[in-house]
């Protein structure tokens, strides 16, 4: 796997230096095509983590739910208001009260179930990313926000 570089973000307040730690690996090419959320016929996808953060790794195990945060590299980062659900029948909203993945940080978030851990693979169910998606960060869902 071909080292990720840092991404840096400048605004008012300076720049954030943001670090993948790996990329999607999905059967998702196409974004026009991929379902709007994870629970919506994503099919199972891989987390590969890059060999210095596999450490990380430890302690997760098969069955557990976390939220994975991606950097939506293929997003319009200028745009502010859109359709909701892109339904142009729907009356256009801003982004901040929307998941769509157009925004000026777009960063996902994706609730996931984590299924086989292999090496540095993770293998998750309900991933709506498409392949090639930087991954920054996996967070464990927390025992009082799980509904199951």
């Amino acid at each position: 796997m071909m080292p990720m570089q840092p991404s840096t973000a400048s605004g008012p307040s300076g720049s954030i230096l943001v670090t993948p730690i790996g990329i999607v690996e999905s059967s998702l090419d196409d974004v026009a095509a991929a379902p709007r959320q994870g629970t919506e016929g994503a099919p199972e996808a891989w987390l590969v983590i890059e060999d210095r953060f596999v450490s990380g790794i430890s302690g997760l195990l098969p069955g557990d739910e976390v939220y994975v945060l991606t950097w939506l590299h293929l997003a319009d980062r200028k745009r502010l208001v859109v359709h909701p659900r892109g339904d142009p029948d729907l009356m256009e909203r801003g982004v901040f009260s929307l998941r769509s993945p157009h925004r000026p940080n777009p960063i996902g978030l994706h609730r996931v179930i984590v299924l086989h851990i292999a090496g540095n693979r993770i293998q998750v169910r309900n991933l709506e990313a498409v392949n090639g998606t930087p991954l920054l960060d996996i967070k464990p869902v927390l025992a009082s926000e799980r509904t199951c």
